[in-house]
């Protein structure tokens, strides 16, 4: 594959769990004490009170909600608003220039309304705020109609690979000349019905969840959004805005074994690893660290653990989701964002909920926070239907 030109990440924005933007995350990684709990927006009849990763009442209290927009459009135009603010655009400016929107996603805009559903079922009419809300809330079309943008408009639901293959998407209209800027990422809300999906499926913890230990039972769901401004050569110069750090690759690709659990030998994963680095021109050999997807099951974590091992043995890796989560369509998004922000700070966290190594995966995730060197980085993600996404990030000003 013929190298792409770096893309320029400009601006970045995160609300999640561990915090209401991206710096209070990044405090939170490298000081939080993460504590999941039973959700309190909706409530279910399962005895063991499997804990998520919900948003904070001041977090929520803190964002201009809207009663025709869902909680998962919320936070899109929230952290598509910080995004940039991060990159210094004012949104009046952006409508002079070519700006695209692509956002990944799951299902946080359908499956909060049962009460609708409950009413017309029982044959009485209901109300159709919920539908009116539901039409309206596509992520991608509420962010532009939020900023009033006209270009591209994609809204992309790939399971849990959707906020990381929406920028790899989004930096592929920069890199073709579509757009001058590009607002990518990722936006999901909890649901109920989400939470006893995932239940049912049995990769769910009734504890904190342990990504790669060896005690590991399944996954906490988590909810959030983050988004960057990926902004073109031309634009940068014009602006003389510095880029933070640049979509160097990407790479996608299917296992096409089963609906839910990753090819044990990894192959789709190795795949698109390899194209996220052959599209970026760059080497294993290369890569200073791995955000990897650690969402803490015994298959995903067995099959990621040995593609590291195998591909990169000896580089740092680690897990964000002890912090965030699971955060379905955003947790690739919201992983991009603190891989990016790490880079750029030059130090990395510790995976949390790690504690006892299991000798099966034959490597362990960081265990404490350190510094690192390099300039290039890896952020990873594995989806159900065999789904897998890699985007390479890196700094460098030499890169513009």
């Amino acid at each position: 594959m013929k190298p792409g030109k770096p893309v320029a990440v400009t601006g970045m924005g995160c609300i999640c769990a561990a915090g209401s933007d991206l710096a209070a995350c990044m405090t939170s990684l490298f000081t939080g004490n993460p504590n999941p709990g039973p959700p309190r927006r909706f409530t279910s009849d399962h005895p063991n009170p499997y804990p998520v990763f919900e948003l904070t009442a001041s977090v929520l209290s803190g964002l201009s909600r809207e009663q025709n927009l869902s909680l998962t459009a919320t936070l899109g135009i929230a952290t598509a608003r910080q995004a940039l603010e991060d990159a210094g655009w004012e949104p009046e400016a952006l409508r002079r220039i070519r700006t695209g929107v692509c956002i990944g996603t799951t299902v946080g805009c359908t499956m909060n309304d049962e009460g609708f559903y409950r009413i017309y079922r029982s044959g009485k009419p209901p109300d159709l705020t919920p539908i009116r809300r539901f039409f309206n809330s596509n992520p991608a079309a509420s962010i532009a109609k939020a900023f009033d943008l006209e270009g591209p408009c994609q809204a992309l639901v790939n399971a849990c690979c959707s906020g990381t293959d929406a920028i790899g998407i989004g930096a592929s209209w920069i890199r073709q000349g579509l757009c001058d800027v590009v607002l990518a990422g990722g936006t999901d809300e909890l649901s109920r019905v989400t939470y006893n999906g995932f239940i049912s499926l049995m990769i769910t913890d009734t504890g904190p969840c342990r990504p790669f230990d060896r005690d590991r039972k399944g996954l906490n769901l988590g909810e959030g959004s983050a988004v960057m401004v990926l902004e073109s050569d031309r634009s940068c110069h014009l602006r003389k805005k510095a880029p933070r750090v640049f979509v160097m690759g990407y790479g996608s690709a299917a296992d096409a074994y089963h609906l839910t659990a990753p090819k044990p030998d990894g192959a789709g994963l190795k795949k698109a690893i390899a194209d996220a680095l052959s599209s970026g021109g760059k080497t294993m050999s290369e890569v200073a660290y791995v955000g990897a997807h650690g969402t803490g099951t015994p298959d995903n974590d067995r099959v990621e653990a040995r593609v590291l091992h195998e591909l990169m043995p000896g580089v740092p890796f680690f897990s964000t989701k002890g912090h965030t989560g699971h955060t379905l369509g955003a947790a690739g998004a919201i992983q991009a964002v603190l891989v990016a922000a790490f880079l750029k700070a030059g130090r990395i966290p510790a995976s949390a909920g790690f504690h006892t190594p299991d000798p099966e995966l034959l490597i362990v995730p960081t265990v404490d926070s350190r510094m690192i060197s390099g300039k290039i980085a890896l952020s990873e993600s594995l989806a159900f239907g065999g789904s897998n996404a890699a985007l390479l990030l890196g700094i460098g000003e030499n890169w513009i």
